[in-house]
C-alpha cells in the first residue's frame, strides 16, 4: 500500500484530508513543516501533501529542504493552499511542488493529482 505524508496545521483540513485517503493508502499526518521534514525522514513516504502556510517552517521552505535530500528529492510533492494566483502557484512549482491543489480542496481533484504522480513516480522509489 503506498504512503502518503499530509503535512497540514489545521486539524478540520487534515482530518478532512486523512478520512478521505485511509481507505486506499497508508497516511501519516503532522502539522509543522520541521516536524513534515522529520517525518518524511522517518517514513519515506511515496507522496507528500504539503500544506504551504505552516507553522515553524513553512511550506515552501519544507519543499526545498526535501529537494535538497538526496533520499527524498524524487518524492512527489503536491502543494495544497487557499492562495490561488498565478504567482502562488508559480511560487510552489518553483520550491519544488509537483502539482498546487487549492483549497477548500475539491476531493476528485486531489485524488486525480494522487494518481497520476504515484503512477509517473512508481519506478523511482
Amino acid at each position: 500500500m503506498k504512503k502518503i505524508l499530509v503535512i497540514e496545521d489545521n486539524e478540520v483540513n487534515r482530518e478532512l484530508v486523512l478520512q478521505l485517503l485511509e481507505d486506499d493508502y497508508e497516511v501519516a499526518a503532522v502539522g509543522d513543516g520541521a516536524a513534515g521534514i522529520e517525518a518524511a525522514r522517518e517514513l519515506r513516504p511515496d507522496l507528500i501533501l504539503m500544506d504551504l502556510s505552516l507553522p515553524v517552517l513553512d511550506g515552501w521552505e519544507a519543499t526545498r529542504r526535501l529537494r535538497a535530500d538526496a533520499s527524498l528529492g524524487r518524492t512527489p510533492v503536491i502543494a495544497l493552499s487557499a492562495h490561488a494566483s498565478r504567482a502562488d502557484v508559480q511560487r510552489a512549482l518553483d520550491a519544488g511542488c509537483d502539482a498546487y491543489v487549492t483549497k477548500p480542496i475539491d476531493e476528485q481533484v486531489l485524488l486525480r493529482e494522487i494518481a497520476r504522480l504515484l503512477q509517473s513516480n512508481g519506478g523511482s522509489k
